[in-house]
C-alpha cells in the first residue's frame, strides 16, 4: 500500500497534481541514478527544483516518493502481459509481447532501472506484490502457454523459465543500454539497435518454440 501523501485532500487541485508529477519525475531520476539507499531527500528537491519544507508537503518521506514510483512502474510493466491474449496466436502474441517489452525498454529506461535496483535489494518494498498479484498474474499465463504446447501449437516448455528469459532479455536493453552502446559502437547504436534486437529475439524465442514434425522411423 502507499503511504500517505503529506498534501493528500479529498479533491488535489491541478497545481497540487502538477506538483506531485514534479516531484515524481525528479524522484525517479534521482532514484534511477543512485538508488534508493544512496538516494537522499535534499537530492531530489534539488533536482524537482524546490524547497525541501515545500517537497514534504507532499510527500512526507522518501519511503512514499519510491513507492509511489515503484507501484506506477508495476502497474506498466505488467500490462504486456495481461494482454497475452490466450485465443490468439501463439506465435502472433509472443512476437508482440516481445516488443512491447523492448518499446518499454527503449522509451522507460530510468523506470526499469528503479525496478531492478528495488529487486537486486531482496524487494523490500514490493515482495508482497511479487508474491501475490505478479505470481498470479504469470501463473495464470503459464497456464496459457501450456495449453498451447498441449494443443501443439508450439513445442514444449517450461512457461515461466520462457516469461523469464524474455523480461531479461529485453529489460537488458535498458538496464545496460550504456554497455549495449559501447559495443554495438557509433554505427549501430542508434534507435535501430531496438529493431535490431526485436528481430534477433522474435528468431530466438519463435524458432526455439516451433513445432518440428518428428522424422520418420
Amino acid at each position: 500500500m502507499v503511504l500517505p501523501r503529506a498534501a493528500k485532500t479529498q479533491r488535489r487541485t491541478r497545481i497540487q497534481e502538477e506538483k506531485e508529477e514534479q516531484i515524481l519525475e525528479a524522484a525517479l531520476e534521482v532514484f534511477a541514478t543512485h538508488g534508493f539507499r544512496g538516494s537522499t531527500i535534499d537530492q531530489i528537491a534539488e533536482v524537482a527544483g524546490m524547497s525541501k519544507p515545500n517537497l514534504l508537503y507532499y510527500f512526507r518521506t522518501k519511503e512514499a516518493m519510491h513507492r509511489a514510483l515503484i507501484d506506477r512502474v508495476l502497474d506498466s510493466w505488467l500490462d504486456p502481459l495481461r494482454e497475452f491474449d490466450a485465443e490468439g496466436n501463439p506465435v502472433a502474441e509472443i512476437r508482440s509481447y516481445i516488443r512491447r517489452k523492448l518499446e518499454m525498454a527503449r522509451d522507460f529506461p530510468r523506470e526499469s532501472r528503479l525496478f531492478a535496483n528495488e529487486v537486486l535489494q531482496s524487494a523490500p518494498h514490493i515482495l508482497d506484490e511479487l508474491k501475490g498479484p505478479l505470481k498470479t498474474l504469470v501463473d495464470e499465463k503459464a497456464e496459457v502457454i501450456r495449453a498451447w504446447a498441449k494443443a501443439g501449437k508450439i513445442a514444449k516448455c517450461d512457461p515461466y523459465h520462457l516469461i523469464f528469459a524474455i523480461w531479461s532479455t529485453t529489460q537488458h536493453y535498458a538496464d545496460f543500454d550504456v554497455q549495449v552502446r559501447a559495443v554495438l559502437g557509433i554505427e549501430h547504436s542508434g534507435e535501430g539497435r531496438f529493431e535490431d534486437a526485436a528481430r534477433f529475439l522474435e528468431q530466438l524465442f519463435i524458432t526455439g518454440l516451433a513445432v518440428h514434425d518428428s522424422a520418420p522411423s
